[in-house]
């Protein structure tokens, strides 16, 4: 007969706290064990790993030089070679490296026989327990040997403006107040329970931000996040003297990136750094804003209908993506900057009165030097704070290009033989989409 007193009980479950215990153990030797081989393989960054799947006796890896991927990524903006098996390999590594790196043994093999590679095995001291934990922890292990795909993230750019004028204290002062001024925006999030969980890196003279999670309410918090680092960042301005705290310009876009851990001495750390689509066009579109400025890029994301779980995605611009985000401001109510309460956010893409007394939102066009452009809205924000008088961020539209002179305008024709003549060379800046 089984016995159920109490002290048999606890005997009981002291004996499978330390079986576990004792698992756990020992599978963490064997984590730090497939660390230094990972290490090993990855020869100080000149290889990298793509997948891998567990075996009876450890794991298998696809194990390949840095450059192998040069040639799929590049095939896929050849026109030359599209519809080629190298296009298509292309977007299979793409895709690849866009997901979880754990794969099933078919999956694996297949993968192996496409790309033509060796499989790498490592025998680890013991068995890998079948637990989501350990599989987690391995998949986020390899991916720091690795390079990441996201096909669509929201990003940040904090440009600090004439940051080369200062001294070398001024810029240490203004890097270090910024990095306040996100630090401060994060921590007031998450008294509200929002969580971003938020990368930088540096910029030289600001930050690249970025959630660490992809998706569409993600990138909202990270609008909300901005707005808090933004205006934060002016009543420091508003209350500073000499050069200490930063004028910055301020971009948000949506768009692919290529994420990777970058090497320090002789491992990868764990910070990631990312570059694309979206970091590009983020450092083309500030270096035409103003002081002071924020644009929000051209782009289309999903987001949910409602706040409730599970609510289904529809697919918006840009326009309607600052409406919806608008509206979840009201979640940051409440939220103290430099000790003052916020009341109110009301933010708008910026535009002018239409003949039917509508607003008609300005888009701007962008042009870098190397005759490249994209597209670009103006957004402004005024911050109500209690017993205070609000704080305005961004520019006012009447601050920005206006759209080129009617035809029957005397100077319009100056202005179009000032164009013709100007064809030849590429000018730099910003105009109104006419």
């Amino acid at each position: 007969m089984r016995d159920k007193s109490p002290d048999a009980e606890l005997a009981l479950l002291q004996s499978v706290f330390s079986a576990a215990a004792t698992q756990t153990t020992a599978q963490n030797g064997n984590l730090r064990f497939l660390e230094q081989a990972l290490h090993k393989h990855w020869r100080l960054g000149q290889n990298i790993i793509l997948c891998w799947r567990p075996t009876a006796s450890g794991i298998e890896l696809l194990i390949v030089p840095h450059y192998f991927l040069a040639s799929f990524s590049a095939s896929l903006d050849d026109e030359d070679i599209e519809g080629s098996l190298t296009e298509a390999n292309g977007r299979f590594i793409r895709k690849l490296i866009s997901n979880r790196r754990v794969m099933a043994a078919e999956e694996f093999a297949a993968a192996a026989t496409r790309l033509k590679i060796e499989k790498t095995a490592i025998k680890l001291p013991i068995p890998l327990i079948n637990d989501p934990y350990v599989t987690d922890k391995i998949d986020n292990m390899v991916k720091r040997y690795s390079i990441s795909f996201v096909h669509k993230r929201a990003v940040l750019l904090f440009d600090i403006v004439d940051f080369a004028l200062y001294t070398a204290f001024e810029q240490t002062s203004q890097l270090m107040s910024l990095s306040y001024s996100l630090n401060s925006a994060y921590n007031k999030m998450l008294k509200k329970s929002i969580d971003i969980n938020f990368s930088r890196s540096s910029t030289g003279d600001g930050f690249y931000v970025w959630s660490n999670e992809v998706g569409s309410r993600n990138a909202m918090h990270l609008y909300q996040f901005m707005l808090l680092a933004v205006a934060d960042n002016a009543i420091a301005k508003r209350k500073s003297r000499g050069n200490t705290v930063p004028v910055i310009r301020t971009g948000f876009h949506v768009g692919s990136h290529y994420e990777f851990v970058q090497a320090e001495g002789l491992s990868p750390t764990m910070n990631s750094y990312i570059v694309g689509e979206v970091t590009i066009e983020l450092a083309r579109m500030l270096d035409m804003a103003a002081p002071g400025q924020i644009f929000v890029g051209d782009f289309s994301i999903e987001i949910p209908t409602s706040n409730r779980e599970g609510a289904y995605l529809i697919d918006v611009d840009a326009q309607k993506f600052v409406e919806r985000a608008g509206k979840s401001l009201a979640e940051l109510k409440g939220v103290e900057l430099s000790d003052e309460e916020i009341v109110s956010i009301h933010s708008y893409l910026t535009g002018e009165t239409g003949a039917s007394a509508g607003q008609v939102l300005r888009r701007f066009k962008i042009t870098d030097k190397h005759g490249r452009s994209r597209y670009a809205y103006n957004l402004r924000s005024n911050i109500h704070i209690k017993n205070k008088k609000p704080v305005i961020l961004g520019l006012q539209d009447y601050y920005l290009p206006r759209r080129s002179r009617s035809a029957g305008d005397p100077l319009a024709a100056a202005h179009a033989r000032t164009t013709m003549n100007q064809r030849k060379r590429v000018i730099p800046g910003i105009t109104e989409e006419s």
